[in-house]
Formats: C-alpha cells, sequence, structure tokens
C-alpha cells in the first residue's frame, strides 16, 4: 500500500548508478529510508537524481521493520538552489537537515517539526536575513520540541534565581546551574552573558514576542545549543564546523 505526503529530503547517497537511497523527512509520516530506484534517470518521475534540500509531494511504500519503503513518485516544488551559491547559508541549511534526521526517529510524525524546518530554510535562503539567528531559533525550538529542554529561569539543582554571572550549563541535567552548584557537577558549560541574553530572546520569541537578538548572542546561543545536541547524541554531528561560528567544546562525562 503506498501514501502520498509532503516530503524534505535530509539525506542522500547513491545506491547505484541510476538509483539513490533517500531519507526524508515528511510531514505526516516522519522520518521515512527509501529506495529511489531509477531516480537518477533523466526520464524518471522525479526528472532526475533528488537533491537535499528539495522539497515536493512524494508517493511511497512506508518501510516496515528495518527495511527500506520505495519511492514511487517525487514532483520536486521547491529545489532551494540559490542556497548553494552562498556557503554560509548552505553550511545552516545542510546542519538543519542533520540535526532532524538525528533527533527525529524513524516513522515518527511531527509535523510541526516539517514546518518548523520547511519556514527555516525558506528564510535562510533570503539574502538580507540572518543565517546564525535563524539557525538559534531552528535549534532552540526543535530541541524544546522534543524535550530535550525545559524552563531556563532557575538553577535545574537548587531551584535558586539564575544572575548573569559565573553561570554554567549542563546538558546531563537539562539546564542551567548558578553558581553555588557547578562545582559539585562535572558536566557543564560556562555560559556567557552574550548566550545568556541569546537563549532570553529566544525563549521571547517562542512566547510570541519580537526581541531582537544581535549576532554575536545568536552565536553564543548555537554553541551552547550544539553542546547540548552533542553531549545528548554522543557525537558531534558533522556539519556543525561548518554552520556554528565557533567551535563546539567537547562534553565531558
Amino acid at each position: 500500500m503506498s501514501t502520498t505526503d509532503t516530503a524534505i529530503c535530509i539525506r542522500a547517497t547513491d545506491y547505484s548508478e541510476t538509483s539513490q537511497v533517500l531519507t526524508l523527512l515528511t510531514r505526516d509520516n516522519g522520518v521515512v529510508r527509501l529506495l529511489a530506484k531509477g531516480s537518477k534517470r533523466p526520464k524518471s518521475k522525479s526528472g532526475g537524481a533528488i537533491d537535499l534540500l528539495a522539497e515536493g509531494r512524494c508517493v511511497f511504500t512506508v518501510p516496515k521493520g528495518e527495511s527500506l519503503g520505495v519511492l514511487i513518485e517525487f514532483a520536486e516544488a521547491i529545489s532551494r538552489t540559490t542556497l548553494r551559491s552562498r556557503l554560509e547559508r548552505l553550511n545552516a541549511a545542510l546542519y538543519m537537515l542533520e540535526v532532524c534526521g538525528a533527533l527525529l526517529g524513524e516513522g515518527d510524525p511531527h509535523p510541526e517539526v516539517f514546518d518548523l524546518l520547511h519556514s527555516a530554510l525558506d528564510r535562510v535562503g533570503q539574502a538580507n536575513s540572518s543565517p546564525q539567528r535563524i539557525l538559534a531559533y531552528f535549534q532552540w525550538r526543535l530541541i524544546r520540541h522534543v524535550g530535550l529542554l525545559g524552563e531556563l529561569g532557575e538553577c535545574v539543582s537548587c531551584g535558586g534565581k539564575i544572575g548573569m554571572r559565573e553561570v554554567y550549563f549542563s546538558s546531563s541535567l537539562g539546564g542551567l546551574l548558578c553558581r553555588n552548584c557547578e562545582p559539585g557537577v562535572t558536566e557543564k558549560y560556562h555560559v556567557s552573558s552574550a548566550a545568556l541574553s541569546g537563549l532570553a530572546a529566544l525563549a521571547a520569541a517562542e512566547a510570541g514576542k519580537k526581541p531582537t537578538l544581535p549576532d554575536k548572542q545568536a552565536d553564543a546561543a548555537n554553541i551552547l545549543l550544539a553542546y547540548h545536541i552533542q553531549y545528548q547524541l554522543g557525537r558531534r554531528l558533522k556539519t556543525a564546523r561548518g554552520a556554528i561560528a565557533k567551535e563546539t567544546p567537547t562534553p565531558r562525562r
């Protein structure tokens, strides 16, 4: 039985001279891995090889267990080819794809994440946008959606108020640590005032407000959020080096 859905290609590898294995983030079926037979042929129903970032309507058989589903048809509606000529924007977009593939389980629908990715990719392709601000908001919303980050208004250990100095973030505890509690925690990351301001702006934006987020604060927030993702996954994402403005510290376990 086949199904029809809207999809964004988040990974594509060659299977043979004419076929591909695709990982698609679909709106109603979540992440699916499909064998695209003959997709690289010019006269295929997709009109040729399906590239990363491509978005459109697809028809496929749903994967069962560890087996691949089969892509029957892919009608591309958005190619996003302009992103490929702008390295900073392309790096941010590729990181978004990899994060989605890493944090979302296969066959688990997250329509909110699909909409988030769709919107972020559209915005990062605009010439007057800030890739770092878009990426910060994307990371924040995704991490919050999958339940890896709670409220950051108080110390995750003692519940006390968080100040602006000597503040740490612990990925293992999932929150901020005050200066009194951080000495007893091995895994932690020192949070700069710029990162704290960036996180506050992201929380305000999530609440429907329109705060300012300067690039310096966005960069600092991106480093912290990428650190959290790296700890939770137990590995560094390949695209992080190009997308994040500064080398992300390696978490201590």
